[in-house]
């Protein structure tokens, strides 16, 4: 199972400062402490938080977190080979990888142990969320937004040490950045190859890091980049930026920028995927009469005749004065619903016309506006 972002178990962003992330740890290990906390899962909770803490507050910890993830935090994460356990003890073999390569590497050298040597790693990808409007999104826009990605120190220029300082090989591994040690099985002995603790695989160990980029040799920029928004896009669309993520290691290439689409509800508009829904304010004499009345599309607006007798609710349907086809062409219909709007306050002449009007429809208006006590006399005959 994968483990959870640390930023978003402290609940900071990534360019939190460390008194912002001391204060949420503080926070939040007060909250879930086990012995304030008695829900079944605060230990739980408790444990994810310190573990989260206990890397952002270490800067060469939270470097090697913001450039690898928890792979560049992870004492396991490189390591395969025999968990050190007793004979038959199997749950940490890592089969995935030639568990025996180390055994041969010892007798033969070479050969298996090549799936420890360093290679290109991709960089990782970055995700922006992008708000826009219904008329953005219907006819497409260009925006320029503010992304933060990881970039080569200027200050170090990417060496990681302080300027006019350098970096040594590591003692603790002669610079090969592994780590080769000697255990004995019922099999007998073999050699396990870990990476290097001390200098994480480089071979190196800086002696003074650099106080700009706290000895990673990345720093964290603002860049802007223009994005061109495709007409047709909804909420949830995901537009591709090939190379503009973090960068590679080693050579490797650099990730993606993932922008995720956002549409703000729109005041007049309600949209069923390419289709939009307008509600039509009419009165009662103009649906009962006919009329012709202007409505507002995203090209302006436009005519549109009401029937005589028209129902309250009905739709009328103006075909391509919806959004576009994302993946193709042309464009959904505006669906207009008609809401027949009833007067609050009339005036007496007013009353006086739709009373002569229900006499002459057959309607006993008097009857349907008795009083309380009316109806109760008629109902018991007194």
């Amino acid at each position: 199972m994968s483990k959870k972002d640390y930023y978003e178990i402290l609940g900071v962003s990534r360019e939190a400062t460390e008194d912002e992330i001391k204060k949420a740890y503080r926070k939040l290990a007060r909250q879930y402490h086990p012995d304030v906390n008695k829900s079944p899962d605060a230990a739980e909770k408790f444990k994810e938080i310190n573990e989260a803490y206990a890397v952002l507050s270490d800067p060469q910890k939270r470097a090697m977190y913001d450039r690898f993830g928890h792979a560049g935090v992870d004492p396991n994460a490189a390591q395969g080979g025999f968990s050190g356990g007793g004979f038959g003890d199997f749950s940490d073999f890592d089969f995935g990888r030639d568990i025996f390569g180390d055994i041969f590497e010892s007798f033969f050298g070479g050969g298996f142990g090549q799936t420890h040597k360093k290679g290109p790693v991709p960089g990782a990808d970055v995700r922006y969320d992008l708000e826009i409007t219904l008329e953005e999104a219907a006819f497409g826009v260009e925006k320029e937004i503010e992304v933060f990605r990881t970039e080569t120190c200027p200050k170090c220029r990417g060496s990681g040490a302080k300027p006019g300082t350098g970096s040594r090989t590591c003692p603790a591994c002669g610079g090969t950045g592994q780590v080769k040690q000697m255990q004995s099985t019922p099999f007998g002995r073999y050699i396990s190859i870990t990476t290097c603790g001390r200098c994480g695989g480089s071979g190196t160990v800086i002696e003074e890091p650099c106080p700009e980029c706290r000895g990673s040799g990345h720093v964290r920029v603002a860049r802007k980049i223009k994005v061109k928004i495709p007409p047709g896009v909804d909420t949830g669309s995901r537009l591709r930026l090939s190379g503009e993520g973090e960068p590679g290691i080693r050579g490797g290439p650099a990730g993606d920028l993932y922008v995720i689409i956002h549409v703000k509800p729109h005041r007049l508009f309600v949209r069923q995927g390419d289709d939009l829904i307008y509600e039509a304010p009419v009165s009662f004499v103009q649906a009962a009469l006919g009329d012709e009345i202007e409505v507002p599309t995203l090209d302006g607006r436009v005519k549109l005749k009401i029937p005589e007798g028209t129902q309250p609710g009905t739709k009328f349907r103006i075909k391509g004065k919806g959004m576009p086809h994302l993946k193709g062409y042309g464009r959904g219909d505006l669906h207009v619903k008609v809401n027949v709007v009833i007067p609050r306050k009339l005036s007496d002449k007013q009353r006086e016309l739709l009373k002569k009007f229900a006499e002459i429809s057959g309607e006993d208006i008097k009857k349907q506006s008795k009083g309380f006590f009316d109806k109760m006399r008629d109902a018991f005959g007194v």
